[in-house]
């Protein structure tokens, strides 16, 4: 077994606690078990084989990608099993745990101003910024640029192993639930939960108050949520995916966050806060009993607090 095999198949954990005066049962993907500590290293994966395959991307070569993160520590340690040297393009408003894991995989960090945003709030506009930087290096060093708003392997990742595990696991499952960022999580997922239960909810969730998917607008791009709720709409977005939306803010997702590790013993990040806060929200007042399943996205060792 090498490190590569650790990725894919994380338990469905039921959140009994969370669960226990609703009117309904929330389960929840670990992805925090990820050997990169997140979601993302699925999708980092999947972009890597993808590119070999295609001829995209030879042996050596270095992979370039603006991250939160979540992307650049998948893509670092994936790369290092292949032999590619890779190059994480970060908005400084992230956190320094992030920047403190890309060093431990091996990941050379190129740090961007903030454009609008503030350190621990990380805004669209920042993104771009540093997007626009990514590219750059990337034509200047002749290397392979992973885009995981616009490559397609981000979401066939999560149609071909992330829905599948979750409908083995939990095959009446009434709703699933997921925070939109690059959107990869959200589309694949849901496609592929939709194609095999046609009755099936998918939810998205965004900040309260950067909330385009579900108002069309942004009223402050600022939040604590990072790596999702970017106050853009992601390349692939599929309208129909979503039955409804599901809004947070910074002090439900916090509190949630306390309590995930408080009371459940798990000790996951923000966006895994946010999930189940819209979870909690979507059971409440529901006179029938739902089985709801989310996505606890990262650890919470990645933040400051």
């Amino acid at each position: 077994m090498s490190t590569l095999n650790l990725i894919h198949n994380t338990p469905l954990i039921f959140l009994d606690k969370i669960s226990a005066t609703l009117p309904g049962k929330i389960y929840a993907k670990a992805e925090y078990l990820q050997p990169g500590g997140s979601v993302k290293d699925r999708a980092a994966y999947q972009i890597i084989l993808d590119a070999y395959e295609n001829g995209s991307l030879k042996k050596g070569q270095t992979v370039v990608e603006m991250t939160s993160g979540n992307m650049g520590a998948g893509l670092a340690l994936v790369c290092r099993q292949f032999g590619n040297p890779f190059v994480a393009v970060m908005p400084q408003g992230n956190s320094p745990e992030r920047r403190r894991i890309l060093n431990a995989f091996g990941a050379e960090i190129v740090l961007t101003q903030q454009v609008d945003g503030s350190p621990g709030m990380v805004t669209g506009a920042d993104i771009a910024h540093a997007v626009d930087i990514a590219k750059d290096i990337a034509h200047n060093r002749n290397a392979y640029y992973a885009d995981q708003f616009n490559n397609t392997s981000c979401i066939k990742v999560h149609f071909d192993h992330t829905g599948p595990e979750i409908f083995r696991e939990l095959p009446n499952a009434d709703v699933f639930i997921a925070s939109v960022g690059s959107g990869g999580t959200f589309i694949g997922t849901s496609k592929y939960l939709k194609s095999v239960n046609q009755g099936i909810n998918c939810i998205a969730v965004e900040p309260e108050n950067a909330a385009i998917l579900k108002t069309g607008k942004v009223d402050n791009p600022k939040h604590i949520i990072q790596g999702t709720g970017y106050g853009l709409i992601p390349p692939h977005w599929e309208q129909t995916l979503a039955d409804d939306f599901i809004t947070v803010s910074d002090e439900e997702v916090r509190d949630m966050k306390m309590r995930l590790s408080s009371d459940q013993g798990l000790y996951v990040g923000y966006s895994a806060a946010a999930n189940v806060i819209a979870a909690q929200k979507y059971l409440q007042d529901r006179e029938k009993v739902l089985n709801i399943v989310t996505i606890l996205c990262d650890s919470g060792y990645k933040y400051s607090d």
